[in-house]
């Protein structure tokens, strides 16, 4: 029997309606069906699929991850209590049914799924809810760095120390399949929040049992527990097998007692292939069925090959970030004007991304609200840009640009040619540069992430549809990798982004986002928004079912090999 979760009436809660709102069936969630792509006719059950990822997972806690490799992975482990209809960034129900909220938006009622189990056993319940909520609050030591718990300290904020606030107040089971968790204050952003790989339900019985917080820092490295390594344990449609850290392969078998439709595949296999040639050559001989974030070069070829070509909306930006921290003349407003005239953002999408791809103006697509065309432009200009440069005195000026290796994300889908092609614009203006490259999880996030680059390639692809997933994780804090508390203004940017997440009104939310858009243009200028691209995955013929998610959440229990 199919059994289907219940679609969120439209998304209300999330514009903000400052109305308490039960939430009930509207629709049918795609995901637990078993005849997409299939072309009308019986999906087959069974087989291996393998499907090559641009990088190894750091780990197999989405907790305590940040990297694209092991979400892709904790996506068919885990599950949240909130999912995201397949093909979209809407909202749906998970391993909760329904949900509602008081006038304030302060209180939040979850109603559970009955009858879901962890892979080990341990049942879903209230209790088992409220455990994953308190391990996330109550992280301690290494715990609570940046760099370990990131997406819980851009999202709730701080733990239960209270050394920094928190969104996060409590959470109570009020029965067994009743949840219900208080806020401090009002946000735009949950319960959207709640799909995020990273709060997925975890069990408890495993994360006592293998020791799940133990995480040690050795200088500026973590080590992670056994449980994050080698025994994580979900509610969903695929169990973790093993991992050969060797070469970066995962095995995940088919749970035959998820509460759900079962999975078509018996095992999927994640292995990490970080050159994009490489994975396109495992596809060419059979070793693998799919990979992901195709070159845009190779996408003809590919479909003239008899492959699928699956291409994502462009719910993303890659933004060229500058670090005020140890580089004072980067404060300069003007330092960074020019930084914007001297990159040719036009050429470069021209060269380095796919058709469809195109400049971006503010700090998220034009699809999220907020967004506003009427802001400040920087027009490729490299006399513009030494004027600019000269009139701060800071011609000549030395920056230390840091680009990422072994990656390739849905937002910069080559990084040394991206950097190559910027590289020549900034030094075409007389700007020297120090370069430094390292691996993504190797040393390049880490270093960023503590403002040890004046200059960075990074960016964003969309978890939810909200302006605070993109600039309230760019810029909400005034000490992140941009230092922007070396800045006058880094503080009062934090504020005005934490007054228009906190504005319940949807129309003047809208307005607030349409008024900080621009003067993170013309006024505050961080980083340098480049572009939104449409990154794809394909696939051999044989595979279906698979459906492209704009927020790269693409779950494979759906999938049948032909």
């Amino acid at each position: 029997m199919v059994q289907t979760r219940r679609v969120r009436a439209g998304r209300l809660v999330a514009l903000g309606l400052s109305t308490a709102l039960v939430l009930s069936a509207c629709a049918e969630s795609q995901r637990g069906q078993n005849d997409q792509g299939g072309g009308g006719g019986a999906a087959k059950v069974g087989g291996t699929m393998t499907f090559a990822t641009e990088g190894a997972p750091k780990l197999f806690d989405p907790f305590f991850a940040t990297d694209g490799a092991t979400f892709r992975t904790s996506q068919q482990i885990f599950e949240g209590l909130i999912e995201f209809k397949p093909g979209t960034a809407e909202a749906e129900a998970g391993l909760a049914e329904r949900w509602s909220s008081t006038p304030d938006g302060k209180t939040w009622t979850f109603n559970l799924r009955k009858g879901a189990k962890f892979h080990d056993g341990t049942e879903f319940n209230a209790e088992a809810a409220c455990y994953n909520f308190n391990r996330w609050y109550n992280q301690k030591g290494a715990g609570q760095s940046p760099a370990v718990t990131g997406y819980w300290q851009d999202n709730f904020g701080g733990f239960s120390d209270g050394a920094k606030p928190s969104l996060f107040k409590s959470c109570t089971a009020s029965d067994p399949s009743t949840a219900v968790v208080e806020l401090t204050s009002y946000t735009s952003k949950f319960p959207d929040i709640l799909g995020l790989p990273s709060f997925a339900m975890q069990s408890p019985t495993a994360m006592k049992q293998y020791d799940a917080d133990n995480v040690v820092q050795q200088g500026e490295s973590f080590v992670y527990p056994a449980y994050g390594q080698e025994h994580p344990v979900g509610t969903g449609p695929f169990k973790f097998s093993k991992y050969d850290k060797a070469n970066g392969t995962v095995e995940l078998v088919r749970n035959d007692d998820y509460w759900g439709t079962k999975a078509l595949l018996d095992k999927l296999i994640l292995r990490a292939i970080p050159d994009e040639t490489a994975r396109k050559q495992a596809l060419q001989s059979g070793d693998v069925q799919g990979y992901d974030l195709p070159a845009p070069a190779d996408w003809d070829q590919l479909k003239k090959d008899g492959h699928k070509l699956l291409i994502r909306p462009a719910f993303n930006v890659m933004y060229l970030g500058i670090g005020q921290k140890n580089n004072a003349k980067l404060r300069d407003l003007k330092v960074r004007q020019a930084i914007a005239h001297a990159v040719d953002r036009d050429g470069l999408i021209k060269q380095q991304y796919p058709e469809g791809a195109k400049v971006a103006e503010n700090f998220y697509p034009d699809t999220v609200s907020g967004w506003i065309g009427d802001v400040q432009k920087y027009e490729y200009n490299p006399e513009k840009a030494k004027t600019l440069l000269a009139e701060a005195g800071a011609t000549g000026l030395e920056v230390t640009f840091y680009w990422p290796t072994e990656v390739t994300r849905p937002y910069m889908p080559n990084p040394r040619d991206i950097f190559g092609f910027i590289r020549g614009n900034l030094e075409a203006v007389g700007i020297k540069l120090n370069v430094v490259s390292k691996p993504w999880n190797g040393g390049y996030l880490e270093d960023v992430d503590q403002a040890k680059a004046d200059v960075f390639l990074l960016g964003w692809n969309g978890d939810y549809n909200t302006p605070d997933n993109f600039i309230g994780n760019f810029f909400s804090d005034p000490n992140n990798r941009f230092a922007t508390g070396s800045a006058t203004w880094g503080a009062q940017l934090s504020a005005e982004i934490k007054a228009a997440d906190a504005e319940p009104d949807a129309a003047k939310r809208k307005s607030m986002y349409e008024a900080l858009n621009k003067k993170l243009k013309a006024e505050y200028l961080p980083a340098i928004p480049v572009a939104h691209s449409p990154p794809a995955l394909v696939t051999s013929a044989k595979v279906s079912g698979l459906v492209a998610s704009p927020l790269t959440d693409e779950r494979f229990d759906t999938v049948s090999l032909g």
